[in-house]
């Protein structure tokens, strides 16, 4: 079976205050040890359908709440529709030992890179076949929060310590190597000489402009830009040839920042605890030499608590926002600007939104601290729940897809009992 890459998501990640869930404690594990068993599976699990229909000026607090419906009659007892056509749960791969939470996922190329708290282990998909592991043995790094791929192919991984790494392959396998950690020493030594280029970020506390002061949370990349968030509240813009940090917002959000998504046309979306999302686009550069900075192009205010997840469509023209509230705006793209208009609201899940993935143009798939995996697809402006995954014993903190054949989608889920999940999701034949 081929694959082929569909899209990348930064998987959010959330402020511990926002989501609910706290990181794990690091323990000892060796990548030797680990050598994770593949559980197939052929059995479908159960449908459940939500429709869903909010006119654009109801606000949260409004719009009803509309459960999932539970089938008294299995999947694969319809005869209109094989099995196949739900989704299929089609191997998972259990937690390390000790087991530790899933804080992060993401597929490049053929490789699906995992993180269980500071721990990163790469399986070969389509089989979840374990390929490498690194940074078991150093958990002083605290637990990965997010994944990035540079256009050379270098891997980025944020860090609970404040940094984020460089990772490449070695040439004819797939073992990884640390080739770099931002800031990096040439860009500190350029910039610790100077008192201006330092900040205050607490009480007689300062650092650098160019470094976090707390847990790196999401990462983007966009042509040659890297861009990473904090629970510092910044916003950082790097450049992906030289490592540099070109720029930082100092004050991006009002609380934490939590999730980070970047749209075709450059335009960078942050959601963060203080409920708000925040539209970012590049002015200057063309001329006089002086160099682009971001400014803040809109504030996107429906959510009343912490927004976890962000994910964009295909085109970038729909973007869709998950919180702490259990919902997921739906916002679309207003004329030709760069401001998002909402006009409605995803409801189903009993527990606050940890992650989500776009899939293609009319499909967004969601991730929560109910234990479920959610499929949403839009028909005419309207939303509705096509399917529900259920099967993890914690919440689903992470979530990737890629386009497989003939409408299948395959999902890989992860959770914080340390679990991965491989699903075939068919959305031509979903009810």
């Amino acid at each position: 079976m081929k694959f082929h890459r569909r899209l990348l998501s930064s998987n959010s990640s959330s402020s511990s205050s926002s989501s609910n869930t706290t990181d794990h404690p690091s323990g000892d594990t060796s990548p030797n040890s680990i050598s994770p068993t593949i559980v197939a599976s052929t059995s479908s699990i159960d449908s459940k359908t939500t429709t869903t229909s909010i006119s654009s000026d109801l606000s949260i607090q409004t719009l009803p709440s509309l459960p999932s419906l539970q089938l008294d009659i299995p999947a694969r007892s319809f005869p209109d529709f094989p099995s196949v056509a739900y989704p299929h749960l089609l191997a998972s791969v259990p937690p390390p030992h000790p087991s530790l939470p899933i804080t992060s996922l993401a597929i490049s190329g053929n490789l699906l890179y995992a993180a269980s708290s500071h721990l990163v282990r790469v399986f070969l998909l389509p089989d979840l076949t374990p390929v490498d592991s690194f940074l078991g043995n150093d958990p002083s790094a605290g637990s990965v929060k997010s994944f990035a791929f540079t256009v050379s192919g270098a891997v980025l991984t944020a860090h609970q310590d404040s940094k984020v790494r460089v990772w490449e392959t070695t040439v004819g396998s797939s073992r990884h190597r640390l080739v770099a950690t931002l800031p990096t020493v040439t860009d500190r030594l350029m910039n610790f000489i100077l008192p201006r280029n330092y900040v205050d970020i607490r009480r007689h506390k300062k650092c650098l402009w160019i470094e976090h002061a707390d847990a790196v949370t999401a990462l983007a990349v966009h042509e040659d830009s890297i861009y990473s968030v904090s629970w510092d509240r910044s916003l950082k813009v790097w450049r992906g040839s030289n490592l540099r940090c070109m720029e930082s917002v100092k004050a991006a959000h009002e609380d934490a920042v939590n999730a980070l998504t970047v749209g075709p046309n450059g335009a960078v979306y942050t959601g963060s605890a203080d409920g708000k999302i925040r539209v970012w686009t590049r002015r200057g550069g063309s001329n006089g030499g002086k160099r682009p900075r971001h400014i803040l192009a809109a504030t996107l205010d429906k959510h009343k608590s912490a927004i976890n997840a962000l994910a964009l469509n295909e085109d970038g023209s729909v973007l869709f926002s998950g919180a702490c509230d259990r919902s997921i705006v739906v916002w679309e793209r207003e004329g030709g600007t760069d401001n998002m208009v909402a006009v409605g609201a995803l409801r189903g899940h009993g527990k606050a939104i940890l992650c989500m993935i776009s899939v293609g143009r009319e499909v967004v798939i969601s991730g929560s601290a109910d234990r479920t995996v959610r499929v949403w697809r839009g028909e005419g402006g309207k939303f509705r729940c096509m399917a529900v995954m259920e099967g993890h014993e914690k919440g689903v903190k992470s979530l990737e897809a890629v386009a497989v054949s003939g409408g299948v989608v395959s999902v890989v889920s992860g959770s914080l009992d340390g679990e991965i999940r491989l699903w075939h999701v068919d959305l031509k034949q979903l009810p």
